[in-house]
């Protein structure tokens, strides 16, 4: 019975996929009439589609027949560059290579005989000319839609470094990288994903650097997506991620050109998506996620700071709560005499247990951390700092949970935004520690500690392993893992991702007197 109904499912999808790409199969002719009635069968009650026929002023038997998207593409070009053109011409008959080749005006210009592309080419801003008495077609470059404007990524601010980020253009993005990179040697293949929504993309990798074999994984996974949208880079990501049941990323994201350009010449793949400004490279490995851009625009003792401290705010963020819970239920010996009156005194009058506390304030902080984000920009602030000031006085006062709870928290909750981008690994891995001390004591943590070591090192991204160079006692693997080693010592690319051009710069002795 079940494999019936799923034989029957399957017949009625597959039927369905086929009618809504039907239009596909048919093909222009020779006559203008029925060519435009074709396109008008293809969008069929949609009133943003124009049709504008005009003719030459020399031969009234010549006729031609613009079709674009209002909206999408611009109007002055078109009658500058398009229509005025024809029209003016000294044309005695309709020749489809001279006004190709000779009339119309455009930087890119292409001839096309396919309706699949036609349609595309149209609905993504292009003006597509029709010729009375040839079946091939021509399609003008005429975008004009409204963009943002280039500005400083808000999830990714610096102090020093450029203030440029993606936007949620394709092709303004693309610029952005090539003006970091003005080599030859930067290429960038064009793909479109979605049955729906046709959405472009763009593999971005440095030929002669990148890894032949994770280029040719990246094409596989991309080529294996088959969904009718892709409306976001979360959705590719999603797709193509090794791991998919693991709380970290395989796949990185960025809004900053620049961080995209470093990792290209790393060896790395940039997979730009249009409609949003944030760009994928491939692979990502997890010490990335204490690598933050402006290391590498300050000098390296203050940078290599910075970084040990994301390693100890990640350790607070997820061992804290469950090292106090541990502590605390079962190790109480271990508490220095003072601290544990300090607490003991604290927790008295308090009714519920130590990890029902935690998890309380765990719970109430990631509340407002996730209101303070949707609520609007001028006030999402000021109720994230005023809610947390009246909750966690309130709670306290009224004895539902005691003072050195409130304390964790906060610190917890502010380590969490020194690495932004494993926020959602962390609260998983938080919580998994924290029910482990609860029913073991510190020897759950240390089972949990064990198990996240054993999880993060069986991964991979893209053929590269997950934990690459940390464990590694040779200085050139970890030159820019725990520390950011100077530049002048940092010659070598990283291992497999850029092991066909390891090379970074000239080995030399910086340290002799110039």
């Amino acid at each position: 019975m079940f494999k019936i109904i799923k034989d029957k499912l399957f017949k009625k999808q597959s039927i369905k996929n086929n009618s809504k790409n039907e239009y596909l199969e048919w093909k222009t002719t020779s006559s203008l009439n029925n060519n435009i009635k074709l396109f008008k069968s293809i969008f069929i009650n949609d009133d943003m589609i124009k049709y504008r026929t005009f003719g030459n002023s020399q031969n009234p038997n010549i006729r031609l027949t613009a079709i674009f998207c209002e909206g999408m593409s611009n109007g002055n070009y078109i009658d500058r560059n398009i229509i005025k053109p024809v029209v003016e011409a000294h044309l005695k008959q309709n020749d489809f290579e001279y006004i190709y080749k000779h009339v119309l005006i455009g930087s890119d210009i292409k001839k096309i005989d396919s309706v699949e592309d036609m349609v595309s080419s149209i609905l993504y801003g292009d003006t597509l000319l029709l010729v009375d008495g040839y079946s091939e077609a021509l399609i003008l470059e005429t975008k004009g839609w409204s963009q943002r404007s280039i500005s400083e990524p808000t999830s990714e601010t610096v102090v020093r470094g450029p203030k440029e980020g993606f936007n949620e253009t394709l092709m303004t993005n693309l610029s952005l990288i090539r003006k970091k990179i003005t080599n030859s040697d930067l290429k960038f293949k064009f793909k479109t994903l979605g049955e729906r929504t046709k959405t472009k993309i763009c593999v971005c990798y440095i030929d002669g650097i990148v890894n032949k074999n994770i280029l040719n994984e990246v094409y596989k996974r991309l080529d294996e997506i088959k969904i009718d949208a892709i409306l976001e880079s979360g959705y590719v990501e999603e797709l193509i991620k090794d791991s998919p049941f693991s709380p970290f990323s395989t796949v990185g994201n960025t809004e900053r050109p620049d961080k995209v350009a470093a990792n290209l010449l790393e060896g790395r793949v940039a997979i730009i998506i249009d409609g949003t400004p944030h760009a994928l490279t491939v692979p990502f490995l997890f010490i990335e996620y204490f690598q933050a851009n402006e290391d590498y625009y300050n000098g390296y003792i203050f940078s290599s700071i910075n970084r040990m401290l994301r390693y100890l705010a990640f350790f607070i963020s997820t061992s804290l709560p469950a090292i106090y819970v541990a502590l605390t239920t079962f190790h109480k010996e271990m508490i220095p005499t003072p601290l544990l009156l300090s607490i003991s005194s604290a927790r008295e009058g308090v009714p519920l247990p130590t990890i029902a506390e935690i998890l309380l304030m765990l719970l109430e902080f990631e509340i407002l951390r996730e209101s303070g984000i949707r609520l609007p920009a001028p006030i999402g602030s000021a109720i994230s700092f005023v809610g947390a000031l009246i909750l966690g006085e309130a709670t306290v006062a009224a004895r539902f949970v005691s003072s050195p709870i409130v304390i964790i928290t906060a610190l917890t909750g502010i380590c969490n935004f020194l690495s932004p981008q494993m926020i959602g690994a962390l609260i998983v891995v938080r919580l998994v520690f924290v029910l482990l001390s609860a029913f073991l004591g510190l020897f759950g943590y240390i089972f949990g500690i064990i198990g996240l070591f054993i999880h993060l090192m069986s991964m991979k991204s893209f053929g590269v392993p997950y934990m690459q160079n940390i464990t590694s006692f040779n200085f050139q693997d970890i030159k820019d893992t725990q520390i950011r080693a100077p530049w002048w010592l940092m010659y070598l690319r990283p291992k497999i991702i850029g092991e066909n051009n390891l090379v970074r710069k000239e080995k030399k002795n910086n340290f002799t007197k110039r």
